[in-house]
């Protein structure tokens, strides 16, 4: 019967061998979960954006960009308020009660913005994520019915929204348009990407 000496040598470079590994491990653990953390970039990405809106005169749209997204900024005129009477029975969801994008309180009425006359809408089409067009021009044009009180077209699958960016009955956008959260911060400078809830 043999009887297996160990070697104390032997057992401190096992012991040196694995602590070196261990010190080895987490050295390149390190780099790799701090990978994780959110580049500055992609902060600014993500970031509120303060914007301007006394140049905007009514009729007129302004296109900001707020994490990769076009937001338009709408200041309706008084006739494109009072459209948005007349293109409540046609809309496939008037009071925004879908759940795909989920308006705020603050905009859950018929005009869906804080200020009736101001309109803040991610410029996304529902459907497939195309970009709509304006089509604030009232009455009949192509792929628009004769009755037309101005709104947005999507030119891919022909879904339509009104000026508060409702979309129309029997059309393949699912959803209204995203309301993103925003705020003002006087009578002409707003924040979009942050509320007061947020």
């Amino acid at each position: 019967m043999s009887e297996t000496v160990a070697d104390p040598s032997r057992r401190t470079w096992i012991a040196i061998t694995c602590g070196a590994g261990a010190i080895g491990g987490a050295a390149v653990a390190v780099p790799f979960v701090s990978t994780f953390t959110p580049s500055e970039r992609a902060k600014a990405a993500g970031a509120p954006v303060q914007v301007d809106i006394s140049a905007v005169k009514p009729g007129e749209k302004l296109t900001v960009e707020w994490r990769g997204k076009p937001v338009w900024i709408v200041r309706r005129t008084p006739e494109q308020l009072e459209s948005l009477k007349k293109t409540d029975a046609q809309v496939a969801d008037p009071n925004s009660d879908r759940k795909q994008y989920p308006t705020p309180d603050y905009a859950k009425n018929q005009h869906r913005s804080i200020k009736p006359e101001v309109f803040v809408g991610v410029g996304i089409c529902s459907h497939l994520g195309c970009s709509p067009s304006d089509r604030f021009q009232t009455g009949s044009q192509p792929s628009l019915p004769d009755d037309w009180a101005g709104g947005f077209l999507c030119p891919c699958h022909g879904s339509t929204f009104d000026l508060a960016g409702r979309v129309f009955k029997s059309k393949p956008a699912p959803d209204n348009l995203e309301v993103p959260p925003h705020m003002y911060l006087s009578d002409t400078v707003l924040i979009i990407g942050e509320d007061k809830k947020a």
